[in-house]
C-alpha cells in the first residue's frame, strides 16, 4: 500500500466507527492524515511522488496500528502522537492537559491586532495555562513581553515546563506559577488571557468519549458552566492596567455570559478561520 491509500483507508474506517473529532481536526480525512503521516514520519507538505510510493511491511503495520488504536480507545489523536500544533508551533501534550485547539491562536497569530497595540503590551497573564501553548505562543508573537502563566494543577504545569524547554528563546520571559487563577502577588497586567473551563457539569458528563479522556477540571465549571468565568470577571479589573484588557475563549457560552454579566461589555470577535466565543473586554468595559 502507499501512504495515500492508507489515508483513504483510515478515513473510511474512522467514518464507519463514527469517531468524534474536534481536537485539532474536524473530519475523518484530516484525522487520518494527521495519524498516518505521524506513523510514517511524513511532513504535511510531502510530495505526490512520496505519497504514491509503495511502503514496506513495517511501515504499513505502523500506520495500521495507530489507526486501530484511535478507533479502539477513542483517545484524541494528539494524545496518541504526543503532540499538537497551535498558532503555528508544535507542542507536547498528554492526558494531563487539554488538547490545544482554542481559536485564540488566530488572535495571537495577528499579534493581537487590531484589538491591542502590541507596543503598549508589556506584561501578560494567562490563567489556566495547561500545556503552556497560549502563554508560549503569545511570548513568541510579542518578543518584548513578559508572560506569567498560572495553573492550579501541578501535573499540567509539568507539561507546560516541557513545552517551555522546547522554546528556549522565550524561557527568560515566561514564568509558570502554581496558583488558583491569579498570582498571589499584586502585579497588574496589560493583557489577561484565559481559556477557562466553561462547560456545564451535566453537559460535560455527556460528552463523547474523546473528550472524557481530557482532564474534567479543565472542561466542567459548575451547573451553569460559569463558575470559573464568574471569579475571573470579579477579580480581573483590579489586576488590569488602566488601558488593559481581558481576552477569553468561552466557546458557545458567549450569549450566556452576556446575559449573566450585563455589567461587563464584551466585544465578541469575528474569526476568519472559524470558531466562536472569543471575547475582549477592556478595563473601561467593567462597570460594576
Amino acid at each position: 500500500m502507499t501512504p495515500r491509500e492508507l489515508v483513504f483507508d483510515a478515513t473510511r474506517q474512522f467514518a464507519a466507527a463514527e469517531l468524534v473529532f474536534g481536537h485539532g481536526t474536524d473530519n475523518a480525512y484530516d484525522e487520518a492524515v494527521f495519524l498516518v503521516f505521524h506513523a510514517l514520519g511524513l511532513p504535511f507538505d510531502v510530495s505526490d511522488e512520496i505519497l504514491d510510493r509503495p511502503l514496506n511491511e513495517a511501515q504499513r503495520l505502523a500506520a495500521e496500528s495507530i489507526v486501530t488504536e484511535r478507533i479502539a480507545t477513542r483517545r484524541p489523536a494528539a494524545y496518541i502522537t504526543g503532540h499538537m500544533w497551535f498558532a503555528g508551533h508544535e507542542f507536547q501534550v498528554d492526558d494531563r492537559v487539554l488538547v490545544p485547539r482554542s481559536p485564540l491562536a488566530e488572535v495571537i497569530g495577528s499579534a493581537f491586532a487590531p484589538w491591542l497595540d502590541c507596543n503598549k503590551v508589556g506584561r501578560i497573564l494567562e490563567i489556566g495555562t495547561g500545556s503552556g501553548c497560549i502563554a508560549i505562543a503569545a511570548a513568541l508573537a510579542l518578543p518584548h513581553v513578559q508572560v506569567d502563566a498560572t495553573d492550579n494543577a501541578c501535573d499540567a504545569l509539568a507539561v507546560a515546563e516541557l513545552n517551555l524547554a522546547r522554546f528556549p528563546e522565550v524561557r527568560p520571559r515566561v514564568r509558570l506559577i502554581e496558583a488558583d487563577l491569579f498570582p498571589s502577588t499584586d502585579e497588574r497586567y496589560d493583557l489577561i488571557i484565559s481559556n477557562p473551563p466553561y462547560v456545564p457539569s451535566d453537559v460535560a458528563a455527556a460528552l463523547p468519549p474523546e473528550y472524557l479522556h481530557e482532564p474534567s477540571v479543565a472542561l466542567a465549571a459548575g451547573p451553569d458552566g460559569l463558575a470559573v468565568v464568574r471569579r475571573i470577571l470579579q477579580l480581573a479589573p483590579a489586576r488590569l492596567t488602566d488601558p488593559g484588557a481581558l481576552l477569553i475563549d468561552v466557546g458557545e457560552m458567549a450569549s450566556a455570559i452576556d446575559r449573566a454579566f450585563p455589567s461587563v461589555n464584551f466585544t465578541w470577535i469575528d474569526l476568519a478561520f472559524g470558531g466562536e466565543g472569543i471575547g475582549i473586554a477592556y478595563k473601561r468595559d467593567f462597570t460594576f
